[in-house]
């Protein structure tokens, strides 16, 4: 099934957020900081998050950037190319990233690598240019238009002269190394694809990413553990251009109602990891401000629906399940004092924007 849906505008409530670690800007080093934290100086402070890969499915980059999204201003910090090694993965960053992040008024620094060690066959431990990513924060500190303009401003006037760094960059860790990279003529392809307009870059990631969503939509995941495996393609669409082809991990239809259902599963943990739940709750954040959906070309309203399953679970509640029912739940499975709160955390935020939280066993 395919589903179509428009995204005019975020409205949405972060409750489970982390109290970030605070750093003077003096002292600040992309390469040891935390993967999210705040940085201040004696007039601002604004939440920073990093990718350690372009590739959205490395690493919990949706998590990283959740902890953010509470604080005012939010920078993250994007690898453009991120190259393991000939044998490895060569990973470049896509369009519909770089969306998202404008969606979320995240502002992205486009960086590159500089420092690489040895690993048997690949390189590994690759370091950012710390004085480039703090010359890019000291500008978005005096910068006062959106996060979106700064993007888009990035890609137009900056990609070209990044990737020429990114090319220099690795054919010096190439030579210190001792071990062969990717061919720089990929890197070539892609600069010329992409670094001429922004329509090119969207266009270009668009097909990979088509390509991407088809491939998933016959993917069972390990972290995925429904009552159906009826996964269905979501395309949504922007009023920043950006187009997202994602796929949901199950979807459940009435007569008047869609859901759109993103499943997380632990089988060795009573509950999801807090990366796995975080990562689901940004999807949560695109599906609950959805309008104009249609499936298969048919109009219908949607639900957004994140579902917690675990096979160690007992029984079953959801966002909508009351007093009673919860604390029965909590006795049955023995949770902790902790996990408690992390469930009412979520369940406070499903509640606040509209979503559906259901927590339930499953194998």
């Amino acid at each position: 099934m395919n589903i179509i849906g428009k995204i005019t505008g975020i409205k949405y409530k972060v409750v489970f957020s982390e109290n970030l670690k605070k750093i003077d800007i003096k002292s600040f080093d992309i390469n040891v900081a935390p993967s999210a934290c705040v940085i201040t100086d004696k007039k601002h402070s604004f939440a920073i998050s990093k990718w350690v890969s372009p590739k959205r499915t490395r690493s919990y980059p949706f998590e990283r950037v959740f902890n953010t999204l509470h604080i005012s201003k939010k920078i993250t910090v994007i690898p453009i190319v991120k190259d393991e090694g000939a044998k490895g993965d060569r990973d470049f960053i896509q369009w519909d990233t770089v969306s998202l992040m404008s969606l979320l008024d995240v502002f992205v620094i486009f960086a590159y690598y500089t420092k690489a060690e040895k690993a048997d066959q690949k390189i590994t431990n690759q370091q950012f240019d710390n004085k480039y990513v703090l010359s890019k924060i000291k500008e978005i500190e005096q910068y006062h238009s959106s996060a979106l303009h700064w993007n888009l401003n990035e890609l137009n006037t900056n990609l070209h002269k990044i990737i020429d760094k990114v090319k220099s960059s690795y054919t010096k860790i190439e030579k210190s190394t001792d071990i062969k990279l990717h061919s720089l003529k990929g890197l070539e392809s892609f600069q010329n694809k992409i670094g001429k307009d922004v329509s090119l870059f969207m266009a270009f990631s668009r097909g990979k990413a088509e390509k991407a969503q088809s491939r998933e939509f016959v993917t069972f995941q390990p972290k995925e553990s429904l009552s159906t495996l009826s996964k269905a393609k979501v395309t949504i669409t922007n009023y920043l251009g950006g187009q997202y082809f994602l796929t949901v991990d199950e979807i459940l239809i009435t007569k008047d109602k869609i859901s759109l259902i993103e499943g997380k599963h632990s089988k060795n943990a009573i509950l999801p990891s807090k990366g796995d739940i975080k990562d689901g709750l940004l999807k949560m954040i695109l599906y609950c401000n959805l309008s104009e959906v249609t499936a298969n070309g048919i109009k219908i309203k949607s639900e957004a629906v994140l579902c917690l399953t675990s096979s160690k679970l007992k029984g079953s509640i959801s966002s909508n399940s009351i007093k009673s029912e919860l604390t029965k739940f909590f006795k049955i499975n023995n949770f902790s004092y902790t996990q408690i709160l992390l469930v009412e955390t979520v369940i406070k935020e499903a509640t606040q924007n509209k979503f559906v939280i259901k927590i339930q066993y499953s194998k």
